[in-house]
């Protein structure tokens, strides 16, 4: 069992950055393969960028690609998206997740657990 508490999220211009954090609970961290997805309002959830359990192995949405990076620290129990340039239409509420296995997913169906959300708004 995990849990997962994102932070990090508020109003930037356009072009500012943004690091989101998601903090797990549990000893088992660095078992679980993470992902970070956002939700516009009116729009599906849509998958952001996706970390292996290694954490050699990254995947990002072509939207995100060369803005956004994630990344890991299994002694603090924290995922990070470090979010850089940002545009009005990264506007959403960002979730991190997490899967008991060695290899990320696309799909946020194969993600067991969830975090509550953080709000990005970007201004233009």
């Amino acid at each position: 069992q995990v849990q997962l508490v994102e932070s990090g999220g508020g109003l930037v211009q356009a072009g500012g950055s943004l690091r989101l954090s998601c903090a797990a609970s549990g000893r088992t961290f660095s078992s679980y393969a993470l992902g970070w997805f956002r939700q516009a309002p009116g729009k599906a959830r849509e998958f952001v960028a996706a970390d292996s359990q290694s954490g050699v192995n990254t995947y990002y949405a072509e939207s995100v690609k060369g803005r956004f990076t994630i990344s890991r620290d299994n002694a603090k129990n924290t995922v990070y998206l470090q979010m850089n340039d940002l545009k009005p239409e990264d506007t959403a509420v960002y979730y991190c997740a997490a899967r008991p296995r060695t290899k990320y997913a696309l799909q946020d169906k194969s993600y067991d657990y969830w975090g509550q959300g953080t709000q990005v708004t970007v201004s233009s």
